[in-house]
C-alpha cells in the first residue's frame, strides 16, 4: 500500500511531466490579457504552489490571487476571545485542534498562554478525543471548539449524535464551520472587497478536499451567474498545472463552466452519506462573521434543535468586549486577495511562525506561513 501510493505521489510530481504541463501553459496562453488572476480557494493549494514554486514556474502568465481557504485564518477575532474567555473558566476543560491554540486574540494572548498560566487546554488530533475526555472527567464541563470548513464538519457531527445518544452531559461543542460556496459567492458579488485596479478574479481553482464531501454541483452556480471558470484540482504539482492548463482553455474557448481534475478523488455529487449526517445535525446560521470578508449570510453551520443542549453557546452565557486587531497586521487583505504576504511590514521581521502575530502566520494552511516556510520573503525581484 505504501509503496502503490508513493508510485501515484511520484506519478503526479515528475519533472518531466510538469515541465511539459509549464511550457504547453505558455503556449496555450499567448493571446490572452496576462497574467491571467486565478484565485486558489483552498489553503492545502497556497501551500503546494508556494512547495512546488509552481508561482514562480509560471510568473508572467499567471498570478495566483490567494483567498479565504484556510479555516484558522477566516475565524475573526472575537470567536478566538470567545475560546479564551470558555478557557479561563476553571469548570472547563476546552479541546481544539493545534493551530488554533497558537492564534491570538485581542489581548495578544493566545490558548497557549492561558494554558501556560494554569487553564486546562487541551490540543486534540481527533474530535472524539473530546468524548473520551468528557467520559473521564465527569465533574468537568468539556468544550470541543470546531473549527473547519465542509471537509471537517462531518467528524463534528459523529462527535454530537454519539455524545447525544450516550447521554454525555458534560459536553457540549462550539460550532464554527463554515460553507465554501458561500464564501465565493460573497467575493465576487463584492466588487470592493476586490478593490477593482489591484485585484481581479478570471478564474477559481477549486477546493479537492472540501469537493470530496460537496461534490462539484454546488459551484455550478458561479461558472453560470458570474462567467467564471471553476476547476476542482488535487494538490500535487500535475493537479495543479493541469488545472490551470483546463481553466487556460476555457477563457481561450469563452467558457465558463466547472470542470473536475480531480477525479480519482471527487464525483458530481460528493459524499452523500456526509452530507445527510451534516443535514440531521446542523443548520444555516443566518450570518457568520470571517476575518477580512465581514458579514456572510448563511455561511456557517450551528447545532440544530434537537442537539442544542450539546450547544456550548447556548449553555454558557458569556459578555466579551469589543475585538480588536492588532492595527499593523494585514491579515484580512491577504485572506481577500487584495495584498501578499510580503506587502506586510510586520512579515517575517516582527510577525514570524514563533512570533505570528495574525493568523495567515499561525495556520498551516495560511498563506503567510507558506510565504515563510518556502523563502518567499527572501526571494527579490
Amino acid at each position: 500500500m505504501r509503496n502503490t501510493q508513493k508510485g501515484l505521489r511520484d506519478r503526479y510530481r515528475d519533472p518531466s511531466k510538469v515541465s511539459a504541463l509549464v511550457d504547453l501553459i505558455r503556449r496555450e496562453a499567448q493571446g490572452l490579457d496576462l497574467p491571467l488572476h486565478i484565485m486558489e480557494f483552498c489553503g492545502g493549494h497556497t501551500h503546494a504552489i508556494m512547495k512546488h514554486g509552481i508561482d514562480r514556474l509560471l510568473e508572467g502568465v499567471v498570478r495566483f490571487v490567494h483567498g479565504p481557504g484556510c479555516p484558522v485564518c477566516v475565524m475573526p477575532m472575537g470567536r478566538i476571545d470567545l475560546a479564551l474567555e470558555l478557557a479561563k473558566r476553571k469548570e472547563v476543560i476546552l479541546c481544539t485542534y493545534g493551530d488554533l491554540l497558537r492564534v491570538p486574540g485581542s489581548g495578544g494572548k493566545n490558548l497557549l498562554s492561558l494554558r501556560a498560566e494554569g487553564a486546562d487546554v487541551r490540543m486534540v488530533y481527533s474530535c472524539l478525543d473530546a468524548l473520551k475526555i468528557a467520559k473521564e472527567n465527569p465533574h468537568k464541563q468539556v468544550i470541543f471548539f470546531a473549527i473547519g470548513f465542509e471537509t471537517t464538519t462531518p467528524q463534528t457531527a459523529v462527535l454530537i449524535k454519539k455524545a447525544f445518544q450516550e447521554g454525555v452531559e458534560n459536553l457540549s461543542v462550539v460550532s464554527n464551520h463554515v460553507i465554501t460556496p458561500a464564501a465565493i459567492q460573497h467575493i465576487l458579488n463584492a466588487e470592493e472587497l476586490r478593490e477593482i485596479g489591484k485585484v481581479r478574479i478570471d478564474a477559481f481553482i477549486g477546493p479537492g478536499h472540501v469537493s470530496v464531501i460537496i461534490g462539484i454541483k454546488p459551484y455550478t452556480y458561479f461558472a453560470e451567474e458570474f462567467l467564471k471558470p471553476v476547476v476542482i484540482s488535487g494538490f500535487e504539482p500535475v493537479d495543479i498545472l493541469q488545472s490551470v492548463l483546463m481553466i487556460v482553455h476555457q477563457i481561450k474557448e469563452r467558457r465558463a463552466e466547472v470542470e473536475n481534475q480531480y477525479r480519482r478523488f471527487v464525483t458530481y455529487e460528493g459524499n452523500i452519506k456526509a452530507q445527510k449526517l451534516v443535514a440531521e445535525v446542523f443548520e444555516l446560521r443566518k450570518e457568520f462573521e470571517w476575518r477580512g470578508l465581514g458579514i456572510i449570510p448563511y455561511s456557517s453551520l450551528k447545532i440544530n434543535s434537537r442537539y442544542e443542549a450539546l450547544d456550548a453557546e447556548k449553555r454558557f452565557e458569556v459578555e466579551l468586549p469589543e475585538p480588536r486587531e492588532h492595527p499593523a497586521c494585514i491579515c484580512g487583505k491577504v485572506i481577500r486577495g487584495v495584498a501578499l504576504p510580503t506587502d506586510c511590514r510586520l512579515f517575517a521581521k516582527v510577525c514570524t511562525p514563533s512570533n505570528p502575530i495574525g493568523s495567515c502566520m499561525v495556520s498551516s494552511e495560511g498563506a503567510c506561513a507558506a510565504y515563510y516556510k518556502y523563502g518567499r520573503h527572501l526571494i527579490t525581484a
